[in-house]
């Protein structure tokens, strides 16, 4: 098994024995980079001279017999959305197109303290508005199983980079399925944490009550401790959780004996993917004979999600997106006068998904409209959130598909946005309530596409929804077998 497959524990151990260096494993995932990237495109910038800097230093500190932290000295990627000072943070924007930070995001000083090696800014559909990463204003990324499909979006590069071997480990963020959707297409694991548990200063904002950074990783242990590393209460960010952080990394045990297991019936519905409903149904059927209790439940109001979502998510964006005007930062197009300019800048450097959510927003938000769209839309997100409250009366986690089909081919819904926005029903309501959720590989179709498994948690319960995550993983062989798959690039 080459370098860059190996898990961030695998290649923790391997460094701490002194097998390899920090240098070696990042010049052999550069190397492999190097042998992907013109048909993945899983970055936007890298930062090679910066990444071997960071090896060495961390050669530098196990030769003097320091201590080192679990991802110290090992190779990842950022998404373009988290803002890392002195490198380009784009938003797969030309709108952002040469915006240089000068501040770092919580989440990067936070993982100063683990002092891993960053490789660069990860693709992503722009201003993280899609699920197919073909938004992107540079080039769309392509997924490694399959480089005619898709990796999802908006985190497609940070999925498709750890399932290439391009990053041993990425950040990610998530706003209506944007880290677990192409964490199902892609065969890796991606988690959303609840509301509040990851700060969110420094990340550029889409629809501010519904992002949240999050882990992409090869395995749930990695994701236990890349979590534990970026979770925490910011007081630069005013909806940052004060709750205690527990400790992740005990949630690590293969337990779920008496665990009680909500499978919503909503979720499940004819027309559904047959080879994802088998999948899953199996993955279902596993976790049961390992002792969990499985029990139907009801999320009545699940229908209305993607409808309250597509109005909440982009009357957000609309009004976060006004400060692009081409006066403070940003890009700027010439004009006679300062509207001509604002007019011009605006048609010019935004993308047509983006326009499109813009005008989405403001036409919910405008006078004669609130009422009847998003002030409705704030009223069933919170029958929404009942749904869940009541079922967690009942279980400990939900299970469900991450997504309701594998990847599908590039362009195959380009020009049919209303389809593509329906990929996001299983994981949208996740973000409506604020829950932690994580997807993991449970399968693959007859196209060797890999399928995603939905574990879903009560508020601040991301311990249960590892242990439940970790114990089926451990207990299945073609994950193995995922790890070690060489991509098709």
């Amino acid at each position: 098994m080459k370098l860059y497959n190996k898990s961030a524990h695998e290649l923790h151990e391997m460094l701490v024995g002194k097998e390899i260096s920090s240098k070696e494993l990042t010049e052999a995932v550069l190397v492999r980079m190097d042998e992907t990237e013109d048909r993945i495109h899983a970055y936007i910038t890298e930062t090679r001279d910066i990444a071997l800097r960071q090896a060495v230093a961390a050669d530098e500190r196990i030769a003097r017999g320091e201590q080192i932290s679990y991802f110290e000295g090992i190779p990842g990627v950022i998404k373009d959305n988290i803002c890392t000072k002195g490198v380009k943070t784009t938003c797969a924007s030309k709108m952002l197109e040469n915006f240089v930070p000068p501040y770092d995001a919580t989440v990067m000083k936070r993982l100063e303290t683990v002092r891993p090696v960053i490789l660069g800014k990860a693709n992503m559909d722009e201003f993280a508005m899609g699920g197919s990463t073909e938004n992107s204003a540079f080039y769309p990324t392509r997924n490694p199983w399959n480089v005619e499909c898709v990796p999802g979006g908006s985190s497609g590069g940070s999925a498709a980079a750890v399932a290439a071997g391009s990053a041993i480990w990425a950040l990610g963020s998530d706003t209506g399925g944007s880290i677990r959707q192409p964490a199902s297409f892609c065969g890796v694991v991606g988690m959303k944490p609840t509301y509040g548990r990851v700060s969110r200063y420094g990340l550029v904002a889409f629809a501010s009550s519904l992002d949240q950074i999050g882990p992409v990783t090869r395995d749930v242990t990695d994701c236990a401790h890349l979590l534990q590393a970026i979770t925490g209460h910011d007081e630069q960010d005013s909806t940052s959780s004060a709750s205690e952080v527990p400790d992740f990394t005990k949630s690590l045990v293969q337990d779920v004996k008496g665990l009680k297991i909500g499978i919503p019936k909503e979720f499940f519905v004819k027309g559904m993917d047959a080879e994802v409903e088998q999948a899953v149904r199996q993955a279902i059927d596993k976790l049961q004979a390992l002792g969990a209790e499985i029990q139907e439940i009801s999320l009545p109001h699940t229908e209305y999600a993607i409808s309250v979502y597509y109005l909440i998510a982009p009357a957000e964006a609309a009004t976060n997106l006004e400060r692009y005007d081409g006066v403070s930062y940003g890009a700027r197009v010439d004009g006679a006068d300062v509207v001509e300019m604002m007019t011009k800048t605006r048609s010019e450097k935004f993308g047509e998904e983006v326009k499109r959510r813009i005008l989405i927003g403001n036409y919910a938000l405008s006078a004669g409209y609130y009422d009847a769209y998003y002030l409705k839309a704030l009223k069933v997100r919170r029958l929404i959130k009942e749904d869940y409250d009541k079922a967690f009366e009942k279980v400990d986690v939900i299970v469900t598909p991450t997504a309701p089909t594998p990847a599908y081919r590039i362009g195959a819904m380009t020009n049919d946005p209303l389809k593509m926005y329906l990929q996001d029903i299983y994981t949208v309501p996740l973000n409506l309530a604020g829950l932690p959720g994580i997807s993991v590989p449970c399968g693959y179709s007859r196209e060797k596409l890999p399928i995603g498994l939905q574990i879903i948690g009560k508020p601040l319960d991301e311990a249960t929804v590892l242990r439940t995550a970790y114990t089926y993983e451990q207990s299945q062989e073609f994950y193995k077998d995922m790890a070690e798959t060489e991509a098709q690039a």
